[in-house]
């Protein structure tokens, strides 16, 4: 149980180190910003089809696999549908500063729930390092997502303190989710394969709905496809080294 507290306490403090930088200058550029989103997407896609997946396949079998994933994506859809979702950069809504930074907030913060959720079904799962590893790819991914909240923040003529506050308590509901995820699939233990295929459905529709496109909008597709498969080799290893 310890081993879950740690994890998800360091995966969710992962957002406030991302938006450290946010408190000494204000701006980075699209290019770095790209090649940021497509590591991050190279490593949950990493995480997802050579952890979760497999794992989930071995603890049960292909409908339960596919039950879950399917289950991930469509709710991560509805989550896309039915909050209002904002560009961090390109928004085009005429709304009031206070209600688009809120609305911003909102979004990213129930993205992070599944996220949340993951970890602690991998630990539920038996096997700690597999837990410790979504755990990090967690964490990989919420660094450059509290850096992008808290520079919108910021743009939206947010204090650097309160962008930076906001930014790491977007990332404290993983948290709770992550013990809530544990406990439920250890009074269940037949969850556990639900749990890491819902995850890993989550993590994808993530990283090819979300972070690929945003990856590849402002004319720096090599280099954020370049990063995207560092980032991708960069888990593999971390895979085959400690997995």
């Amino acid at each position: 149980m310890m081993e879950v507290y740690i994890g998800s306490v360091l995966s969710a403090m992962a957002t406030g180190v991302g938006a450290l930088p946010i408190l000494f200058f204000k701006e980075v550029t699209h290019r770095w910003r790209d090649i940021l989103l497509a590591l991050t997407a190279g490593v949950m896609m990493a995480a997802s089809t050579f952890s979760l997946i497999p794992e989930a396949l071995a603890l049960s079998n292909l409908f339960v696999l596919c039950f879950g994933v399917l289950l991930g994506t469509f709710t991560l859809t509805l989550l896309e549908r039915y909050v209002p979702h904002i560009d961090l950069e390109h928004t085009r809504f005429n709304i009031a500063m206070d209600q688009k930074a809120f609305l911003v907030l909102a979004a990213i913060t129930l993205h992070n729930l599944p996220e949340g959720l993951s970890v602690g079904v991998s630990y539920a799962s038996g096997h700690d390092e597999l837990g410790g590893l979504i755990a990090f790819a967690i964490g990989i991914q919420n660094a450059p997502e509290g850096f992008l909240i808290a520079l919108f923040l910021i743009n939206q003529q947010v204090s650097r303190w309160k962008a930076f506050l906001l930014a790491s308590l977007t990332g404290a509901v993983e948290i709770v989710t992550a013990v809530l995820g544990y406990h439920l699939t250890s009074f269940v233990s037949g969850l556990v394969p639900y749990g890491l295929s819902f995850a890993a459905g989550a993590m994808l529709f993530i990283v090819y709905k979300e972070l690929i496109p945003e990856s590849h909008g402002d004319g720096h597709e090599k280099a954020a496809t370049f990063s995207f498969i560092i980032g991708l080799l960069i888990m593999v290893s971390l895979i085959q080294w400690f997995g």
